[in-house]
């Protein structure tokens, strides 16, 4: 796997990954930036969340659950010094579908936390603190 980060001005940057889909990154006016892109350690928690959904979606689906959707609510808290670190990541799935098992859902979410996302791993092995809970909607 590869990426390639091209400055573009200032603190404005451009990530193409591997796959040739771009992102833009920048910082706030405060940091010379101009609010172009995301933030590189909001990447980081959307990586992790769209790793987490990845597999709660596909673990559901094999297990005949009939879901319609799901967003996941991230919110973290980082250190107050430099390095500003990720302390604390909580995932909050709301699943929406029909017929569907607490116990299907929250297996999906264990089995993505404890086995399945490399970057939930990865941050946890760094020394974050990552919880999860859910909601069902009756679709």
């Amino acid at each position: 796997m590869h990426a390639k980060i091209q400055w573009i001005d200032k603190v404005h940057f451009e990530a193409t990954a591997e796959s040739g889909h771009t992102i833009k990154l920048d910082g706030p006016a405060d940091a010379g930036g101009k609010n172009q892109g995301s933030r590189p350690m909001e990447l980081v928690l959307m990586g992790l969340g769209g790793c987490a959904s990845y597999d709660v979606i596909t673990i559901l689906q094999k297990a005949r659950q009939q879901v319609r959707d799901c967003v996941t609510q991230i919110t973290a808290t980082r250190a107050q010094t430099i390095p500003q670190v990720f302390e604390t990541i909580h995932l909050h799935f709301i699943v929406t579908g029909t017929n569907l098992k607490p116990s299907a859902v929250e297996r999906a979410i264990r089995l993505s936390a404890e086995t399945y996302c490399s970057a939930s791993t990865m941050l946890e092995r760094g020394g974050v603190k990552i919880t999860h809970d859910f909601e069902l909607i009756e679709a």
